[in-house]
């Protein structure tokens, strides 16, 4: 199983939105949906994507898309905003959950599933030379970037991961990610 936990210090924790740009960047969360979830005209089954919120108005919320339940959900930023607002105002929609995990949390139940933890950063070691698990959590930051106090936590459980010297939105991190996992199976 691949999982990818997006650290979002901005995004909203409600649905008093208007457009996922001014919903503290849950834009960004959309975009690293598609590259994690999405392929082309399908889904991909072994994956979760989750997002933890920390925006106003009442953080933090944890989001998850598992891709092997996802359902009635097309591609579009429009269809996304919709179904987004729609679970941050309770509504339940197929393959996607909702609770108040914090971020710590979440990494520590992943540890303790037995799961392999990295959080990118250039810094780490390349993905090329890395050796995973059967199931891996691939940790990002959002435009701002993983808090330290909470990057030093998941350091605890795992180790930095690197895709090169150059520093990539976070979607694109997971597009890398899944490209090269992919290659490998």
């Amino acid at each position: 199983m691949r999982e990818f936990l997006l650290h979002s210090r901005t995004g909203y924790s409600n649905s008093s939105f208007n457009g996922l740009i001014n919903a503290g960047r849950l834009d960004i969360v959309y975009q690293c949906i598609l590259t994690s979830v999405f392929k082309s005209a399908a889904h991909r089954h072994d994956v979760v994507f989750h997002a933890v919120l920390n925006g106003p108005p009442t953080p933090p919320v944890h989001i998850a898309v598992a891709g092997s339940e996802l359902k009635d959900a097309r591609i579009d930023e429009r269809s996304w905003e919709r179904i987004l607002k729609n679970v941050l105002s309770g509504k339940e929609h197929p393959g996607i959950s909702i609770d108040r995990t914090p971020f710590q949390r979440l990494v520590q139940q992943k540890h303790s599933d037995n799961y392999g933890i990295f959080v990118l950063n250039s810094k780490g070691a390349m993905i090329s030379n890395q050796e995973f698990k059967e199931n891996n959590l691939f940790i990002l930051g959002d435009h701002v970037g993983l808090p330290r106090n909470d990057e030093s936590f998941a350091l605890r459980y795992g180790t930095r991961l690197s895709l090169g010297k150059e520093k990539y939105l976070a979607a694109s991190c997971i597009d890398i990610i899944n490209y090269t996992l992919d290659q490998r199976d």
